[in-house]
């Protein structure tokens, strides 16, 4: 990742508001990069100041202070039309383009290098073109805006930003409308994008599992103004990835990579063994019941999960008794059954 370019690259940046001729802060001391062929998600808690840094990388609204770097250009000295030949942005609003199509909307990418009345050359429609083959949109390009699905109009604008052949893409919160199918779709393509077009591609996100699978780099930016950059699993095994989402409400398993609602009782009583996915499940199910999980094999209860060719399997070994039972329904049956004062069943 190091040997990449740094297209946009921040010194000692320090962003926020100011008002009256009073400053509000946000976050500072921000030396971060932005490198070519990378997609980097940008994630925080509501609040962080993610919408703030991504309006003053893309020159929306000016830095409190240090400098923004854009292709070695200090952002401040680029002219609009300059700007708008380095970096695209794709924002999070609902799109609002009257009765175009979306053949239209993605010509419009060119607008930097035509104007609004030029016509368009051989190379225009060539990146238009090319960034409709990218995105795959074809199929969609003689129907009007309102017309399409939310999903559909986020690819098109995407195409739009393509089309406008910028080295650097932000988008804020490219998935925000989209269900869970096309917020995978997004990520993905996201993703290629960035490799195949060699484009520095930033988006800021609340899709923490998708972007820990997807990313090439992660910017935390943590309530207390400070962000921290680095390679997803490094992020999670140092810790830093559970500290910026901490809440009473969850906790982050750095095995499994995932969010786990209900936190496991101190006096666990369970021991799970056997093969990973149904392994995984089998204690999604048990913690969610609010049975706690013992990381010791000399625990009461042991169960030792099967790989079933369909569906679940487990065997249920609890004082020198044993219970089969076929799916996870009937694992939580059975142990509400042991255990009549653990969980859910505690609160009837």
């Amino acid at each position: 990742m190091n040997n990449h370019k740094a297209i946009v690259e921040t010194r000692s940046l320090a962003i926020g508001y100011r008002s009256s001729g009073a400053a509000r802060t946000v976050a500072t001391g921000l030396n971060i990069q932005l490198r070519a062929g990378n997609m980097v998600c940008l994630l925080g808690s509501n609040g962080a100041g993610k919408s703030t840094l991504m309006r003053t990388l893309s020159g929306l609204q000016p830095a409190l202070s240090g400098e923004i770097m854009i292709d070695d250009r200090q952002l401040g000295t680029l002219k609009p039309a300059e700007l708008a030949q380095k970096l695209s942005l794709v924002l999070t609003d609902r799109i609002e383009a009257g009765n175009l199509t979306a053949r239209e909307v993605v010509a419009l990418g060119r607008t930097p290098y035509t104007g609004w009345l030029g016509s368009l050359t051989k190379k225009d429609h060539f990146k238009i073109a090319q960034s409709i083959e990218q995105t795959g949109i074809s199929l969609l390009l003689d129907r009007h805006m309102h017309q399409l699905s939310d999903g559909e109009r986020q690819k098109v604008m995407l195409a739009r930003a393509l089309a406008q052949d910028t080295p650097v893409i932000l988008l804020d919160e490219p998935t925000a409308h989209l269900d869970l199918p096309n917020r995978v779709e997004m990520m993905r393509l996201l993703h290629t994008l960035a490799r195949a077009t060699r484009k520095a591609i930033l988006l800021s996100t609340h899709e923490l599992d998708l972007a820990l699978q997807t990313a090439d780099e992660l910017w935390l930016m943590h309530p207390d103004g400070t962000l921290l950059a680095g390679l997803p699993e490094d992020l999670v095994l140092s810790g830093a990835f559970e500290a910026t989402f901490a809440r009473n409400s969850f906790s982050f398993d750095r095995a499994t990579g995932t969010f786990i609602i209900h936190q496991p009782l101190d006096n666990a009583q369970i021991y799970l063994e056997g093969p990973e996915g149904p392994l995984f499940w089998a204690k999604r199910a048990l913690q969610r019941e609010g049975l706690g999980i013992s990381r010791y094999r000399d625990a009461p209860c042991l169960i030792r999960v099967a790989d079933a060719k369909n569906g679940f399997e487990a065997e249920i070994i609890f004082q020198n008794q044993t219970f089969k039972v076929s799916s996870v329904q009937a694992l939580i049956v059975q142990m509400h059954l042991l255990f009549p004062s653990h969980g859910r069943s505690a609160a009837s």
